[in-house]
């Protein structure tokens, strides 16, 4: 891993972790899109590799703060997985932003309503209630994701790779 890569995921780690806590209020429901965006963003600027390990390790130091739930492993890995493969596959940003939705509101959600709840926490979870929540956040953060790589394209810290 070259040191830019390893100061840019440092960087996306904390600031995963640093707005963890922040949210959109969405009538009867609250959309935490931090770490969504920073799927995205991992995703496309640095691959799927390294916005897994991303998100495992902001999920890690939330739990290791009490700012998370161990909920947060299979969404947030899943989501940055599926957005890396779709961004390597198809080089395109909305791809990786349809990667995140699909990897963290369907398959992390249904993997934490299944796996993670009923093994590591020992209570049943809801699929729907999961799956809407999950993919709730993962829309708002993907948005805000996608506007995060225009801003940085616009400012010449990112440029997509040509083909």
């Amino acid at each position: 891993m070259k040191t830019k890569e390893v100061a840019r995921a440092a960087l996306l780690v904390a600031i995963a972790v640093a707005l963890s806590p922040f949210f959109i209020p969405l009538g009867i429901s609250k959309c935490y899109p931090a770490q969504h965006m920073i799927n995205v963003v991992a995703a496309v600027v640095l691959g799927p590799v390294h916005a897994v390990m991303i998100a495992f390790l902001a999920a890690l130091i939330r739990n290791m703060l009490g700012l998370g739930t161990l909920l947060a492993f299979p969404g947030g890995m899943i989501g940055a997985l599926l957005a890396g493969l779709a961004y390597r596959t198809f080089r395109n940003t909305w791809t990786a932003g349809l990667g995140e939705v699909l990897g963290t509101g369907v398959i992390g959600a249904l993997a934490s309503a299944w796996l993670v709840g009923p093994v590591l926490l020992g209570k049943s979870m809801a699929a729907g209630t999961l799956i809407a929540a999950f993919s709730l956040s993962s829309i708002g953060g993907t948005i805000v994701g996608l506007l995060a790589l225009r801003f940085l394209r616009k400012v010449n810290l990112w440029q997509p790779p040509s083909d």
